[in-house]
């Protein structure tokens, strides 16, 4: 069992570099990943099965307290994002699978993984938690319906199925991890260390096979498609920093909705992507997974050793 703890704790803290290293493998050697193309739904909906059992309600209802700042957060999600994505589409000259991937990206809710983030960079953990779980809780609506709004130009998009698809591999399996949660009892501890491992691994996996799937495409396409990854993920990153403090949030808070911002569920992205689109659509999502956890993870060990930037936001704010 020691092994088994000590194999989780390492799969969940060291997610950025296998996540990169899986992306590369893919790459290298497509077959491979290529055999999880029928079950790559299932990876996922295990992932929000286990984030449903470590998900803290009681921080949830610590958060409720403010619920305006739950409120504005899960707004600032669902437009700016989706802003950033549809323009960087329409400017880029990808084709229009690869647009509309970018755009799925931009539509998808906040990132699991995000909550991990905040904690380590020393930001809101509670806010960071409200805002993933309503934002995910609201996604077989929003996402489809942004999705549509904004590339339906480009592509026909397939509504009520991407609707479907969300609930049964989003909704349903985080409502029944937390339902289970109840019942683990004195496993709990254990579920907790397991579960990250297994929602990391899912994602690897995920991301793996968009990646061996676009091999051949990633050689053509994809200095376009990384620099534009790179530009969504810094462009979230300064909007939600920038915009915490037009809200007037304290240091804590605008750190956490830089982070909630810029880090999209990706996962999700490229889950939908593949079920009803294109192999193409998935590769932004595939990239965009790799790069935010990489930068996220870099951010977080920077914030650190450098709380003083967020104790000089929060005496600024209140001046």
């Amino acid at each position: 069992m020691h092994v088994v703890i000590s194999l989780c704790k390492f799969i969940a803290n060291r997610m950025a570099l296998l996540t990169l290293l899986g992306a590369v493998m893919a790459y290298l050697f497509p077959p491979l990943f290529m055999v999880f193309k029928s079950t790559f739904l299932w990876f996922f909906a295990a992932t929000m099965f286990a984030m449903g059992i470590v998900l803290n309600t009681a921080e949830l209802q610590q958060t409720l307290h403010k619920p305006w700042q739950i409120g504005i957060g899960v707004m600032t999600q669902y437009t700016v994002m989706p802003i950033l994505g549809f323009v960087l589409a329409l400017l880029s000259p990808l084709s229009p699978d690869l647009k509309l991937g970018f755009i799925i990206v931009a539509c998808a809710p906040g990132a699991m993984a995000s909550n991990v983030m905040v904690y380590l960079a020393g930001g809101a953990v509670a806010f960071s938690v409200a805002m993933t779980t309503v934002s995910t809780f609201l996604s077989p609506l929003l996402t489809p319906v942004l999705v549509e709004l904004l590339g339906g130009k480009l592509l026909h998009i397939p509504f009520w199925p991407m609707m479907e698809t969300i609930l049964l591999t989003v909704v349903l399996p985080l409502g029944a991890g937390m339902w289970l949660r109840k019942y683990l009892g004195s496993y709990l501890a254990v579920a907790r260390i397991v579960s990250p491992a297994v929602a990391a691994t899912a994602i690897i996996i995920i991301c793996s096979y968009a990646v061996a799937a676009n091999q051949e495409r990633i050689a053509t396409v994809g200095a376009w498609v990384v620099a534009m990854v790179v530009s969504l993920n810094a462009l979230g990153y300064l909007s939600g920093w920038w915009l915490g403090r037009w809200y007037g949030f304290d240091g804590h808070y605008r750190l956490t909705l830089a982070i909630e911002i810029g880090m999209q569920n990706a996962g999700l992205g490229v889950a939908l992507a593949l079920a009803h689109f294109s192999p193409q659509t998935a590769l932004p999502g595939a990239l965009f997974a790799v790069w935010c956890i990489l930068t996220a993870t870099g951010a977080s060990a920077w914030l650190r050793q450098h709380g003083k930037l967020l104790k000089a936001s929060n005496t600024n704010s209140k001046q």
